[in-house]
């Protein structure tokens, strides 16, 4: 079998010391690709995007975490910018954490602040509220790294819940109901576990089909 070929976006850092900045991606997601045999192509923040994505002929996109939208708006532009090409190409994205939030945000939801650590690298358990992915259980244990916070009142619109945390009900996953477009808040690269490969791999797969 052919293997995936998937695009994932990139956060932006500085180097102070030679006044430039860099493109950077966690080392969990070179290994997560290892494990599940999938492709991952960087996407520059410097490219013009659309060219990049044109040329590469990629099966999907994903979305990364780190930082706040807004932080960096140079990142920003290029993941709407990548947002947009795959919905009019089809392209299934998967936005992990601030992907998660930057899709959101692209469909006109919003995020609230949290001003507890009860998110912050923390583990605990979500229900799965809808049937849609065809998980077989309705619980799992998730890692958590996030400040920011998604509840039902701020989801972006034809996104649908598919899972919540069990203490305090804000979003941790979530669909478009129409597009292959999905969002999780926590890192399935970080926990590289049977959950999380087939989570990833199955919906690049299926598309949500």
């Amino acid at each position: 079998m052919t293997p995936l070929k998937i695009g994932i976006s990139m956060r932006i850092v500085k180097d102070n010391d030679y006044h430039e900045e860099r493109d950077a991606l966690s080392h969990d997601w070179s290994i997560f690709s290892e494990l599940t045999g999938i492709i991952l192509i960087h996407i520059s923040n410097s490219k013009n995007v659309i060219s990049f994505l044109e040329q590469m002929d990629l099966d999907g996109v994903i979305l990364s975490g780190g930082d706040n939208i807004g932080d960096t708006p140079k990142r920003d532009k290029t993941e709407l910018d990548i947002i947009n090409y795959c919905i009019n190409k089809k392209l299934p994205i998967f936005g992990v954490c601030r992907g998660m939030q930057i899709l959101n945000s692209f469909f006109q939801g919003n995020v609230s602040s949290n001003n507890t650590d009860l998110h912050i690298r923390k583990s605990h358990t979500i229900k799965i509220v809808n049937e849609k992915l065809k998980l077989p259980n309705n619980e799992y244990s998730v890692n958590s790294f996030h400040k920011n916070l998604i509840h039902e009142k701020f989801l972006g619109k034809n996104l649908i819940i598919f899972a919540i945390s069990d203490f305090d009900n804000s979003i941790e996953g979530f669909f478009h109901e129409t597009l292959p477009i999905i969002g999780v808040m926590w890192h399935p690269e970080r926990e590289p576990n049977e959950f999380n490969q087939n989570l990833v791999t199955n919906f690049f797969k299926t598309r949500l089909e």
